[in-house]
Parts: structure tokens; C-alpha cells; sequence
């Protein structure tokens, strides 16, 4: 049982990461493999249009044609039992490296066939975590169901969780933030945070569960 974690934050060690490695951990203990992409290391940019995924008999069909450091994350996801995906939330979406991601993730197997409109190799649960400066759960409504929308219907039954009001700064008073309330963010991260990587974790061991079921 293998599991491909993608983590779209530009930052390796913060809110999102550990949101991911809390649900590998579940992962792990579920008795699964797991291994996390940090899009930030790669070299690689969104797709091009250059329709080689929808060419018939051609040597990419359903599969991205592009050759860069993405390459290696699309194969390795495709082939994964379980997908989790993590980013935070900039202007109402994901950060431009996700969303080079999954454009190229999910063009790839859509064809503009009547019959078949989705040539994914495969169906796997999916997990989707977002972490976000909003107050409240569904703040983003609209990228929430967009996104899993998406997901469902390319590549499986996907879940979404959120972490809020998320700690952005160590100190709040060397940034231009006065709006926020730093007292109350870090009284946050001291007690909603860790329920927060709880519910990662228990998102991993059920998603392990679900691909089981799957197979």
C-alpha cells in the first residue's frame, strides 16, 4: 500500500507540512508506505496545451507528455494507493505550484470523448488539506468544491479538512499585521492546532482503510 503525499506550500516545516506529515503518520501506522513531495524543490511549470495526453495511440495518451521534475510526482501519484494533496489558501486558491500540479494531473486524463470523458488508470481516495488564514471552515466554499469536485470525478472519493486561523508569523510585531490578534493566534496554535494534526492523522489511517476497500 503505497501513499504520495504533495505539499504545495512554499514552506518545508510550517502549518501545511505538518498538517501532511501528521497524516502520513496515520498512513504509516495504518501499515502503509508513504512519501512527500515538497513542490518547492522542483523545476517545473503548468500545462501547455500541448495535447500529447489526448493524441490516440500516441506514446503519452492519458499521461502527461512534459519532461521535468513533475515528471517523476505525476508517475508516482498515478501509481499510488492513496493521494494526499496540501496547500495553503492564497487569494481564494491554492499556491501557483499546486495548481501547476493538478493541471497537470487532472488534464492529462480528461478526453473530450462522449462515452469516456476520463481515462484515469485508476480510482484512489483521495485527501485534500488546506490550511488558511480565514476564521471558519468553508470561508473558501467555492475552491472547496471546486477542488474536490475535480478530484472525485478524475481520480476518486475525496475528502477535504481545513486547518484556520492558522499561526502565519513567530513574532507578529515585525510584520506589517496589525489586524491580527497574535495573543489569540498563538493561543490557537497552542490548542486548536494540535487537534487540528489529530484529525490529519486520523484522516491518514482512514484513507489507508478506504484504498483497502477499493482494491
Amino acid at each position: 500500500m503505497k501513499v504520495i503525499a504533495i505539499n504545495g506550500s512554499p514552506r518545508k516545516k510550517w502549518n501545511t507540512a505538518q498538517m501532511l506529515e501528521s497524516a502520513l503518520a496515520g498512513c504509516k501506522d495504518a501499515g502503509a508506505e508513504t512519501k512527500l513531495y515538497h513542490l518547492i524543490d522542483l523545476k517545473f511549470k503548468g500545462c501547455t496545451s500541448c495535447f500529447a495526453c489526448k493524441r490516440l495511440g500516441g506514446p503519452s495518451y492519458a499521461r502527461c507528455a512534459m519532461r521535468d521534475d513533475l515528471t517523476q510526482v505525476l508517475n508516482d501519484a498515478w501509481d499510488a494507493d492513496v493521494l494526499i494533496v496540501g496547500s495553503p489558501v492564497y487569494f481564494g486558491d491554492v499556491t501557483a505550484d499546486t495548481r501547476a500540479f493538478l493541471e497537470r494531473f487532472w488534464f492529462s486524463v480528461l478526453m473530450y470523448n462522449k462515452e469516456h470523458m476520463v481515462r484515469a488508470p485508476k480510482k484512489m481516495p483521495v485527501k485534500i488539506i488546506f490550511t488558511t488564514n480565514a476564521p471558519e471552515f468553508g470561508f473558501h466554499k467555492a475552491l472547496n468544491e471546486s477542488v474536490t469536485g475535480a478530484m472525485s470525478r478524475f481520480v476518486g472519493p475525496t475528502e477535504l479538512i481545513e486547518a484556520n486561523a492558522t499561526l502565519q508569523f513567530d513574532d507578529y510585531s515585525k510584520y506589517d499585521a496589525s489586524m491580527i490578534d497574535e495573543a489569540d493566534r498563538k493561543k490557537r496554535r497552542e490548542e486548536v492546532f494540535p487537534l487540528d494534526l489529530k484529525k490529519a492523522y486520523e484522516m491518514g489511517r482512514r484513507a489507508v482503510e478506504e484504498a483497502k476497500a477499493i482494491k
